[in-house]
C-alpha cells in the first residue's frame, strides 16, 4: 500500500492497523504523509516523537509490525513496484474508475490512497494502471481514507 500526501497521523495509524490485519506486505509513506519514529530519523526529536505518538494512538503497535518505508518521491516508488510486477491501483473516483465489486485483482497489487478532500493529484493518477472506486449509496460522496482503504484491501484480499 502507498499512502500519499495524507496530513492526519491518526489516519496513517489506522491504515497501519488495517495493513497489519490484512497482511499487507509493506506500507510506503510518500510525500508529506506523517511517518513513525525511524532509525536515524532526521526530524527534530520532539517533532518525531509527537508524530510517532499520534500514529501509535490508532495503530496500536501495528506500525512496529508492518514493514514500511518513507519516500519523498512517489514516482520512484511506482517505478520500483511496477518493475517488481505490481499492478498499481489508485483508490479514487474518476470517469473511468472500476467499481470495487467488479474488480478482479492480480496477485501483486499496490493500492495508492491519498488526500481526503482533494483526492490524488492528476499526475499521480496518470501514472496508475487503474483506478478503483467504492460505490456510494447514501448522500455523501466518499468515505474516510482509512475506511475506504480497509474496504478495498479486504475486498482484494478475498478476491485474489
Amino acid at each position: 500500500m502507498i499512502v500519499h500526501n495524507l496530513r492526519s497521523a491518526h489516519n496513517v495509524g489506522s491504515l497501519f492497523r488495517t495493513a497489519e490485519g490484512l497482511g499487507v506486505g509493506k506500507v510506503w509513506l510518500s510525500g508529506y504523509s506523517p511517518y513513525p519514529l525511524a532509525k536515524n530519523d532526521d526530524r527534530l526529536p520532539h517533532i518525531a516523537d509527537k508524530v510517532d505518538k499520534r500514529i501509535a494512538k490508532t495503530a496500536l503497535g501495528a506500525e512496529k509490525l508492518v514493514p514500511w518505508q518513507k519516500a519523498t518521491d512517489i514516482n520512484k516508488v511506482m517505478v520500483k513496484l511496477r518493475a517488481q510486477g505490481f499492478t498499481i491501483a489508485a483508490l479514487e473516483q474518476t470517469a473511468d474508475s472500476i467499481k470495487l465489486p467488479d474488480f478482479r485483482p492480480s496477485d501483486r497489487l499496490a493500492l495508492i490512497v491519498g488526500r481526503e478532500v482533494e483526492g490524488l493529484e492528476p499526475e499521480v493518477l496518470a501514472r496508475c494502471d487503474l483506478c478503483l472506486e467504492i460505490p456510494m449509496f447514501g448522500r455523501k460522496e466518499s468515505f474516510n481514507v482509512a475506511q475506504a482503504a480497509a474496504m478495498a484491501l479486504y475486498r482484494c484480499r478475498f478476491q485474489a
